[in-house]
């Protein structure tokens, strides 16, 4: 690759700095896409009264909760997370798009732990294994406009984006890749990748806070295209890129009504 052809995949670095600061948590979005989305419909689920008209129930026998309206057992305020958790956990259920979740991506076998995800290839000679965590990643690609006079209000899809880590293991060594996803469009002239080096380090055994990193803008950019490339060999390219977003998003989806009816379930158990 001479130096002219350096020029057209030259490192995004306004991008590589806005991946690095999309990690910051935005929980705070989530109210606005998810929870505004249901708010806003004239009619609700089930036949169920809208929850910007419903006026939430006093105490009496029929709490929707199960516990008869039993004096001490519930407090008004629990009564009201049950029923405004009863009619959000069914929104959320009917706008998932994937009910599924697939156990293998382009060859990488998916492991689960809680919030953190493995996707796993080995060989004879190395093996790679692609890491994230799937908490504060989501968020609405587009800004949404919200119609409250609108049947059915149209937010922007909400997505999960994670930074995620690249490790390539040959024996006891390690070579490692910290990215992101890019954010912004791309300049004329600039190759269009979906995600940049956010930092590169190499290891043995176990890494720990002594080990040497270096941060993916300050790096050659012809050596960055070279280290891109490596990725893009090992099956880390953009299009498995756009999948681990898929999957992230869909997992975070499932775990996040998960959260909801675990919240709901602890709140209606009898003390």
């Amino acid at each position: 690759m001479n130096m002219l052809t350096k020029v057209f995949r030259a490192r995004p670095v306004q991008q590589l700095s806005l991946a690095m600061a999309s990690t910051k948590n935005i929980v705070g979005k989530r109210d606005f896409t998810r929870t505004l989305w249901y708010m806003c419909r004239t009619e609700n689920l089930n036949g169920m009264q809208s929850a910007h008209t419903k006026e939430f129930l006093k105490p009496t026998i029929s709490c929707s909760c199960g516990c008869a309206g039993s004096k001490h057992v519930h407090t008004k305020g629990e009564r009201e997370l049950v029923e405004f958790l009863t009619e959000e956990i069914v929104a959320e259920k009917k706008s998932q798009k994937k009910k599924t979740l697939p156990t293998d991506i382009d060859g990488f076998k998916v492991k689960l732990n809680g919030a953190d995800v493995e996707l796993i290839k080995q060989n004879d000679k190395e093996k790679i294994v692609v890491s994230f965590n799937v908490n504060h990643t989501v968020d609405a690609e587009d800004e949404a406009e919200v119609d409250p006079n609108a049947d059915k209000p149209e937010f922007a899809e909400m997505r999960s984006k994670p930074q995620f880590e690249v490790d390539v293991v040959k024996g006891s060594q390690t070579l490692s890749f910290t990215c992101s996803f890019l954010q912004g469009e791309a300049q004329e002239g600039e190759y269009n990748d979906v995600f940049g080096i956010d930092e590169i380090t190499l290891f043995e055994g176990e890494w720990n806070d002594k080990v040497y990193a270096v941060a993916g803008d300050v790096l050659d950019g012809y050596l960055y295209d070279l280290l891109m490339n490596v990725l893009e060999e090992k099956g880390v390219s953009n299009e498995f890129a756009e999948k681990l977003s898929d999957f992230s998003t869909a997992y975070e989806h499932t775990a996040y009504i998960s959260l909801l009816e675990g919240i709901s379930k602890f709140t209606i158990e009898k003390k």
